[in-house]
């Protein structure tokens, strides 16, 4: 089996234990009582949160060198991603429990907080550079 056959093939099959997984660990869960750590929602916004801020630092970085013709693009797309991950922190910071540190997500969700907030003022700022530089 070639490369271009192989990497497809393996893909497929972890993916497809993923998607068998899934419903055996739902079961586990729900046989325990408890939803989980509550880490998750923090760890998505969290995500969301980083994604924003690489793509406004790049973009801020290829606008201020004169760059490609996609900067507007990739800032506005870290934008939206920024609000998205400052709503998903949001949300989950409302509904963890404990304090820091009990496992209920609430340092993650702080943190997710911040850097989605850096990245909407870096995707802004991008936006509001590039729009100023077509007029």
């Amino acid at each position: 089996m070639s490369v271009r056959h192989l990497l497809p093939a393996t893909a497929a099959a972890v993916f497809a234990g993923f998607w068998l997984a899934a419903p055996a660990s739902a079961n586990v869960l729900l046989a325990e009582g408890d939803g989980g750590s509550g880490r998750g929602p923090s760890a998505v916004a969290l995500v969301f949160a980083l994604i924003s801020v690489v793509l406004g630092a790049l973009s801020l970085r290829a606008a201020s060198r004169g760059g490609a013709a996609n900067v507007r693009v990739r800032a506005i797309v870290g934008l939206a991603l920024g609000l998205v991950g400052l709503i998903v922190g949001v949300v989950a910071l409302a509904g963890a429990d404990g304090g820091v540190g009990s496992g209920s997500g609430r340092g993650g969700s702080v943190v997710a907080v911040v850097l989605a907030l850096i990245g909407v003022g870096l995707g802004a700022l991008v936006v509001a550079r590039s729009r100023r530089a077509v007029a």
